[in-house]
């Protein structure tokens, strides 16, 4: 199996971000008195903000709309953004060998944009990849196909020319919806996951470098 490109989610996969994304969720809630709890937190792992706020709205009674709250987060996610962006294991080591390697990549992640800008414009990352693609301008978050559909589309390539990385199963499950192969590098808050219908399992994004060199080379995986 040969790939052109290698589709890259965000948090969990290139910066390890969900400390700073839960924090701002809880304060965009606390003027609310919603207790946002870790479990909760959990049911929403690749979800575009809306859809997460179009949930907490029905369960909680919130008075302000989706989209008021989800411009609120975005802001405070970007600002928290900013100094406490803490790279995974492997960035930007992994992604500029890639590219080096002829590989076209992108990132496609239900975050807003403006976040994924700031994140990988913090992690010195932004000129190794080709698009960013948000779930909020693909339209459904994950596990819908959408944002990878997307990607595809803005690549010009077929989603079986395009490696998936992922950190969840809405993510992994996105990927397989979308025709792309998946490799899947659990984070501390999803290693309970079930990745059954993973193509790889991978300890760390080191080991992506492996089975990229695999592929190129036309070795079986």
């Amino acid at each position: 199996m040969r790939f052109a490109a290698v589709v890259f989610d965000m948090d969990g996969v290139l910066v390890d971000s969900e400390p700073l994304h839960v924090d701002a969720m809880r304060e965009v809630l606390r003027p609310y008195g919603v207790p946002y709890t870790d479990r909760e937190n959990e049911e929403f792992f690749g979800f575009t903000d809306p859809e997460v706020f179009r949930v907490l709205r029905a369960r909680y009674g919130l008075a302000a709309d989706e989209e008021e709250l989800t411009r609120r987060r975005a802001a405070l996610v970007v600002e928290l953004t900013r100094t406490r962006s803490v790279p995974m294991a492997g960035v930007p080591e992994v992604p500029t060998a890639l590219r080096a390697l002829g590989y076209r990549l992108a990132v496609a992640s239900s975050s807003a944009l403006d976040v994924i800008r700031a994140t990988i414009d913090t992690l010195g990352i932004a000129a190794l990849f080709e698009t960013l693609v948000s779930g909020l301008d693909a339209g459904r978050g994950k596990p819908a196909p959408d944002v990878f559909l997307e990607t595809s589309r803005r690549l010009g390539l077929p989603p079986g020319a395009c490696l998936a990385v992922e950190d969840s199963r809405n993510g992994l499950l996105a990927a397989k919806a979308a025709g792309m192969a998946c490799a899947v590098i659990p984070c501390a808050a999803t290693r309970h996951e079930d990745f059954a219908e993973a193509d790889w399992r991978l300890a760390g994004l080191p080991e992506l470098l492996a089975i990229l060199d695999s592929s190129r080379s036309g070795r079986a995986r």
